[in-house]
C-alpha cells in the first residue's frame, strides 16, 4: 500500500513544478533536484540589513527590509559577503502550496562546511527555515558567514528545502526496528531516545592522528561556486591527536570533525540532524542538517559513509572527549523511493566519505 504521509522525493518534486505549487523565474539547473530535496538558488539583489529577524504573523518581509536595510547589493557579476554581517536575498525560487504540504529547509553541506549560516524566511514566518502548509509567496534567504568572507552570486546554491505531507518521523521503536534491519549506525548499543539516534564524535585521529580542523581568521575569500579552487592550509589549520583523545574548544572558533559512527540512510527514509541539544552541552553541532536517502547506503556506493560535524562552542571553553555522544539523527519516511539515490546515482561529493572539507579546497 502507497504511503499518505513522508517526505516527497525527486518524482514529487518534479510535480509541484509541474502543477506550479513550486516556480522559478529562471530555468533549473540540471542537478538541481535531490533525492528527497530542492536546491534554493540566490536571486539579482542581497541586503545588508542591520540584523536578523523574523517577519512575524500577518506580516511581509519586503515591508521589514524596507525599515531595516542598510544597502543593496547586485549579485549578477558576484559579490562578496562579509563576515559578521547579516543578509537577507531574495530566492529564485517561489511557492503556492497546498494546503496538504509543508516545508523545511536547511544550509547545503557545503554551506555548513564553510561555516556560513542561512535560515529560510517567508512572509508572515515565525520561526526560521519552516514553511507552513498552504504557504503561496516569495522565499528568502539570511546569509551570515561566520568565519570565510564568501563570493556568491545569482544562481549561487547555499540551501535546501524538502516537502512533507503529515507526520513522518520515526517514533523510538521504529527506529529500533529499523537499525537491527538496517543497521541506521555502525555500533551494537545505539543510544534511541526522542524520537532520534546518537551520534558520537571520533577524536583517535586517522592513520596520520588527524582528527579534524579549525577555521582560520583573516583569510582570502571563498567562491562559493568553484569546486578544489582554495588551497586548504589557507583557510584551516589541521589539528592532531597528541595522546589524549580529547579536544577543547574555545569559544567562538569553527571546527570541522567527524562521527564515531558510519551513518546509513535507507532508501525509503531520509534522515537530518538534530543542530543543538543543550543537554550535552553548551555547543552547536552540524548547521548543514539533512542526510538524503541512500547516504552511506552499500548499494548506492556509500558503505562507511561518516558524518562530517560543523562544530562551534558558545561563551565558554567545552572540552570533548572520544565516543562523546554530539548529537542524534531523526529518521523520517519518505512519500515512495526516489528515483535517483544520495552517491553513485548523483555523483554526489560526500558520499563514503571520512573527515572531509567542503568541495572547495584542495
Amino acid at each position: 500500500m502507497a504511503r499518505t504521509t513522508g517526505i516527497l522525493p525527486d518524482s514529487a518534486i518534479s510535480e509541484l513544478l509541474h502543477n506550479k505549487m513550486l516556480t522559478t523565474t529562471r530555468t533549473l539547473d540540471d542537478d538541481q533536484i535531490q533525492p528527497a530535496s530542492i536546491d534554493l538558488r540566490l536571486g539579482e539583489t542581497a541586503y545588508r540589513v542591520r540584523a536578523s529577524f523574523l517577519p512575524g504573523a500577518g506580516n511581509k518581509v519586503e515591508e521589514k527590509l524596507s525599515r531595516f536595510k542598510l544597502h543593496e547589493i547586485d549579485l549578477s557579476d558576484g559579490a562578496v559577503l562579509e563576515t559578521g554581517c547579516v543578509y537577507i536575498v531574495p530566492l529564485l525560487e517561489s511557492l503556492d502550496l497546498p494546503q496538504t504540504i509543508e516545508a523545511s529547509a536547511n544550509p547545503k553541506s557545503s554551506t555548513g562546511r564553510l561555516d556560513i549560516f542561512t535560515r529560510v524566511i517567508v512572509d508572515g514566518s515565525q520561526s526560521f527555515d519552516q514553511i507552513p502548509a498552504g504557504y503561496s509567496g516569495a522565499v528568502y534567504l539570511e546569509i551570515s558567514p561566520s568565519t570565510f568572507p564568501v563570493v556568491v552570486r545569482t544562481g549561487s546554491r547555499l540551501s535546501q528545502m524538502r516537502f512533507r505531507c503529515g507526520i513522518s518521523a520515526l517514533g523510538d521503536a521504529e527506529l529500533m526496528t529499523l537499525h537491527e534491519e538496517q543497521t541506521l549506525v555502525a555500533t551494537a548499543n545505539p543510544n534511541i531516545l526522542n524520537g532520534g539516534i546518537g551520534l558520537s564524535i571520533d577524536l583517535s585521529g586517522d592513520e596520520n592522528g588527524l582528527i579534524g580542523y579549525r577555521g582560520k581568521r583573516h583569510t582570502g575569500v571563498v567562491n562559493v561556486d568553484k569546486k578544489s579552487a582554495h588551497r586548504t592550509l589557507d583557510f584551516w589549520e589541521p589539528i592532531y591527536n597528541h595522546g589524549s583523545n580529547d579536544l577543547v574548544l574555545d569559544p567562538d572558533e569553527f571546527y570541522i570533525l567527524v562521527s564515531n559512527e558510519a551513518v546509513h540512510v535507507p532508501p525509503l527514509y531520509a534522515a537530518e540532524m538534530v543542530p543543538y541539544d543543550p543537554l550535552v552541552g553548551e555547543f552547536r553541532v552540524h548547521y548543514a542538517g539533512f542526510f538524503d536517502p541512500g547516504f552511506g547506503h552499500d548499494g548506492a556506493g556509500g558503505k562507511g559513509a561518516r558524518g562530517v560535524l560543523e562544530v562551534r562552542s558558545h561563551d565558554v571553553p567545552f572540552i570533548l572527549e572520544h565516543g562523546q555522544l554530539v548529537g542524534r539523527l531523526v529518521f523520517e519516511h519518505m512519500l515512495a523511493r526516489p528515483d535517483a539515490l544520495y552517491g553513485i546515482d548523483l555523483g554526489s561529493n560526500y558520499q563514503a566519505q571520512g573527515l572531509k572539507l567542503s568541495k572547495h579546497f584542495i
